[in-house]
């Protein structure tokens, strides 16, 4: 049996009748107001997807809060995975930017339209053309070198001047390399591919891989780990990790290769890190303040300082301990070609078999 208020309480249905009205006024009135409270909450926040390790990348970040007030959310991972996210959710992704180590995904992004174009005459003042995207949908905001890093003790400076060097019988059992899923190799295989054809790369990959045998890893502070420990006499890094060690452990038998400079050589291997604003972001004014931040003088050097890497702005200098960016050359490959030769160096590293 059903019993209704007015059957139960003529008066308390008497007076809900006349207070609903009100009250649904009231709440639409609190909605309004507190809608663009709301709104201005969420605009005060960029949600950033991120293919660097948070560590090296939140300091930054948080000096851009405390000056602006816009909270920056990190969403780690492979970069890999964050452009499929971006793809998969299309319209609908939270991301407001996209940051990532590697200058070929990040032109893979702007190829598959998830990047925003960029009409920012601060991006060129501070930036050159050769580290962002022709139509600024991404720009670099640090670079950094693939180098030789080698044992003290284990090695003389002059035994070797290339990365081609490392497939020579002298050196089995004695290097360390990042494994085939590394981003560095990658880039840095498509490079070598680009300057000397995939016959010789391939040859260079099959002696790698010999040489190396199983001192192969994931992470590149264990390739330094291994060389500072004289586990192996090599290895292969970015410049930066070496000199984050060497932060720690400033005794640790440890030093730089800058490879590939004898004349006719393809010059040392670079790449960036980057970041673009997605093509869905609804804040793209404070996305934008992020990217001036990053690209001027005080966020350059704040990457000079905390990573060890070689700012983009050429007014920035770069941390006194790394090799003189004046001293040695670049691969002439650009950094936009990065992405049209993934696909084939990934089919050539699957092939000789790499780990």
């Amino acid at each position: 049996m059903t019993i209704y208020l007015d059957q139960l309480c003529p008066l308390a249905a008497q007076i809900h009748r006349r207070l609903m009205p009100g009250l649904l006024t009231l709440l639409l009135v609190l909605g309004s107001i507190l809608a663009p409270l709301a709104s201005s909450f969420a605009a005060d926040k960029l949600v950033v997807y991120s293919g660097r390790a948070e560590r090296l990348i939140k300091p930054v970040f948080d000096a851009f809060t405390a000056k602006t007030g816009i909270q920056v959310d990190l969403l780690s991972s492979g970069t890999t995975e964050l452009v499929n996210r971006l793809k998969a959710e299309g319209d609908r992704t939270p991301a407001d930017l996209l940051l990532t180590n590697d200058a070929g995904s990040l032109e893979l992004a702007r190829g598959a339209g998830l990047l925003r174009p960029l009409n920012m005459r601060e991006i060129e003042r501070a930036i050159p053309p050769q580290f962002r995207a022709a139509d600024n949908s991404w720009v670099g905001i640090s670079g950094r070198f693939w180098i030789i890093v080698y044992n003290t003790t284990m090695v003389k400076p002059d035994q070797l001047s290339s990365l081609l060097d490392l497939a020579q019988p002298q050196w089995k059992d004695k290097i360390a390399i990042p494994n085939s899923g590394s981003e560095y190799l990658q880039a840095g295989v498509s490079v070598i591919r680009a300057s000397h054809g995939d016959e010789r790369t391939k040859k260079f990959l099959e002696g790698l891989r010999d040489n190396a045998g199983s001192q192969v890893y994931q992470k590149s502070s264990q390739i330094v780990d291994a060389v500072a420990k004289g586990q192996v006499a090599l290895g292969i890094v970015n410049h930066y990790y070496v000199y984050r060690h060497l932060a720690t452990q400033p005794t640790a038998p440890l030093a730089v290769l800058m490879p590939d400079q004898k004349d006719g050589a393809m010059g040392a291997i670079m790449n960036v890190t980057g970041i673009g604003i997605t093509k869905s972001s609804t804040h793209v004014e404070n996305a934008k303040l992020l990217i001036e931040f990053l690209i001027a003088q005080a966020g350059q050097k704040m990457f000079a300082d905390l990573d060890k890497e070689y700012p983009l702005h050429p007014e920035v200098k770069a941390n006194p301990a790394l090799v003189d960016r004046k001293s040695f050359r670049a691969a002439l490959v650009p950094l936009t070609r990065l992405a049209e030769l993934r696909e084939p160096t990934l089919t050539l590293i699957e092939q000789v078999g790499l780990r």
